[in-house]
C-alpha cells in the first residue's frame, strides 16, 4: 500500500514538476530588433518591368512585359484553349526557376508592324456583332488559361486599339461593359489593368500608363487617379510603362531619365502609388549614376515590409504554444496584391532546414499599406517535436508551390528565402536569442516558383 501511495505521490509530483517546467519554459520571451536591409533587391510583383526577353538580365526585375498577338493565340475561331496553354507554356519557359512572373497584353495592331487579325474576322472591323462575340469569347479562353496559371502577375487588358493601348479606336461604353464582364466573369482571380483611368468606371481594374509622367497626360492622369479613382491603388495595380518617342518624357532616354531625373520619378511613383515600370527599365545599369539612382527608384517600387521588433516566446515544448507577435512598416508605395501566406518555421540548429511550420492564421498581408502595422497569433508546436534549440524563422510563400518567395527588408537572411529572428529553445533552455550568421538577401537568386 505504501508503494502505491509514494507511486501516486511521486506521478503527482511529477506532474507538479512539468507543469512547473512548463510554465518557466513558456514564461520567458525573446525580443528581437532585426536590422533594415538597405539595399535595394528584386522581390515579387512589383518593380522594375522590362520585356519578359529582357527580366532575366535586369538586377531587379521579377516581372516581364509580354505583347501577345491575338492571331498567334487564336487563328480562328476552331482555335481552342490548348492552343493557348501551347503557347503559354512556349513563350515562358524557365520563368519560375527564375521567380519572375509575366504581365501579358493581347493586341491587335502594331503601327509601321502590323496588324494580327485572326484569318476568319474583317481587319479593323471593331464594331460587328461577330468581332464581340469572338471577343468575348477569347476572353473566357484567357480565362480557363491563365485565370489559375502561377507565371501570370497581372494582365493588361489590351485588345482594342493600336498597342492595345484603347485608342484610335477607344472602347465604346459598350465594349467597356462587354469586356469589363467578361474579365470579371473569366479571371477573377487575375488583377487587371486598362489604360486610360477615365475609361471602365464601373469596374475595379487597375491602370497601366503607358506614358507614366509626361506632363501632356499628367494634367488628365493626375486628377482622375487622385480625385475618382484616389483609393484605387489600395486594391488594384498601377503600372505601365513611361515613353520617349513623343511629348515631353521623364528625360531623352532610360538611362538619361534614370540618371538625372529620379527624383522626379520617385515622386510621382510615392505620389501616385505606383508598383512597377517598364520602358523605363531600360536604363544602362553600367551608367554609375542609372545605377545609383535605378536602385532608389525599385524601393520606391510596390511595397517593402521592414520588421522593426519581433516578440515570440523564447522556450517552448513539445505540443506547447508558441506565440509570435511583430511590428513592421511598409516603407514602399502601394500593398502586396495577392494574399500569400506568411509562414513561421522552427529550423534546425545546424542544417537551417525546417523541422516544423505553420502559416499564420487569418494573416491578409495586402491590408499591409504604407505604414506602420502590428500582427500577433499563437502557434501549436507538434507533440513529437525533438527538444533542443531552434531557429525561429519567417517567410513569405508563393502558393503556388507553398516555397518562399517574397522576402522581408530586413538583415535577418538565410539563402532559400527564409528570415531567422532568433533562437528559440524547445524543452531546452536558451541563454540568448541572437543569431547573426546571415546571408546577403539582394545576392540570393535561388528562388522560385512551381506551375
Amino acid at each position: 500500500m505504501m508503494l502505491a501511495v509514494d507511486r501516486r505521490s511521486f506521478l503527482r509530483g511529477a506532474a507538479a514538476a512539468l507543469t512547473a517546467a512548463r510554465a518557466r519554459a513558456q514564461a520567458g520571451e525573446a525580443v528581437v530588433a532585426p536590422r533594415e536591409y538597405e539595399p535595394a533587391f528584386a522581390n515579387p510583383l512589383k518593380g522594375w518591368r522590362p520585356s519578359i526577353a529582357n527580366a532575366r538580365k535586369h538586377p531587379f526585375a521579377t516581372l516581364g512585359k509580354h505583347y501577345i498577338r491575338w492571331n498567334e493565340l487564336e487563328n480562328s475561331a476552331e482555335d481552342g484553349v490548348e492552343k493557348i496553354r501551347q503557347f503559354s507554356s512556349a513563350q515562358w519557359k524557365g520563368l519560375p526557376e527564375a521567380n519572375t512572373k509575366v504581365i501579358p497584353r493581347v493586341y491587335l495592331e502594331w503601327p509601321d508592324r502590323g496588324t494580327y487579325w485572326p484569318a476568319d474576322l474583317e481587319t479593323g472591323d471593331y464594331a460587328s456583332d461577330r468581332f464581340k462575340t469572338r471577343l468575348a469569347r477569347l476572353i473566357e479562353k484567357l480565362g480557363e488559361a491563365w485565370d489559375n496559371d502561377p507565371r501570370v502577375a497581372f494582365i493588361e487588358i489590351g485588345l482594342i486599339g493600336r498597342w492595345g493601348e484603347h485608342h484610335h479606336p477607344s472602347p465604346t461604353p459598350e465594349m467597356q461593359k462587354l469586356i469589363g464582364d467578361a474579365f470579371r466573369r473569366n479571371l477573377p482571380n487575375k488583377l487587371a489593368m486598362n489604360r486610360y483611368p477615365w475609361e471602365f468606371e464601373d469596374y475595379s481594374f487597375g491602370i497601366y500608363w503607358d506614358s507614366f509622367g509626361h506632363k501632356e497626360e499628367l494634367v488628365r492622369h493626375a486628377p482622375v487617379l487622385e480625385g475618382r479613382l484616389a483609393e484605387r491603388w489600395k486594391t488594384a495595380v498601377m503600372g505601365g510603362e513611361t515613353a520617349f518617342d513623343w511629348g515631353t518624357p521623364l528625360g531623352k532616354n532610360p538611362t538619361d531619365a534614370v540618371a538625372n531625373n529620379a527624383d522626379q520619378v520617385i515622386e510621382l511613383v510615392r505620389r501616385l502609388h505606383w508598383n512597377h515600370l517598364g520602358w523605363l527599365a531600360d536604363y544602362d545599369a553600367g551608367n554609375e549614376q542609372a545605377a545609383r539612382n535605378g536602385a532608389l527608384i525599385q524601393k520606391a517600387f510596390g511595397y517593402r515590409f521592414v520588421i522593426d521588433q519581433a516578440r515570440y516566446t523564447a522556450n517552448v515544448i513539445p505540443g506547447g504554444g508558441l506565440e509570435v507577435a511583430l511590428k513592421l512598416r511598409n516603407t514602399g508605395s502601394t500593398p502586396f496584391y495577392y494574399r500569400w501566406p506568411v509562414e513561421v518555421a522552427l529550423l534546425a540548429a545546424q542544417s537551417r532546414r525546417p523541422v516544423w511550420s505553420d502559416v499564420w492564421p487569418d494573416l491578409d498581408i495586402r491590408k499591409w499599406l504604407p505604414g506602420e502595422h502590428e500582427v500577433r497569433a499563437s502557434f501549436k508546436t507538434p507533440d513529437n517535436l525533438e527538444m533542443g534549440r531552434y531557429l525561429l524563422a519567417l517567410s513569405i510563400l508563393d502558393p503556388a508551390a507553398g516555397r518562399p518567395a517574397a522576402r522581408f527588408a530586413i538583415a535577418n537572411y538565410l539563402k532559400g528565402g527564409r528570415h531567422p529572428l532568433g533562437w528559440i529553445g524547445v524543452g531546452t533552455p536558451i541563454d540568448s536569442a541572437e543569431f547573426s550568421e546571415f546571408d546577403d538577401l539582394a545576392a540570393d537568386r535561388s528562388l522560385g516558383y512551381a506551375t
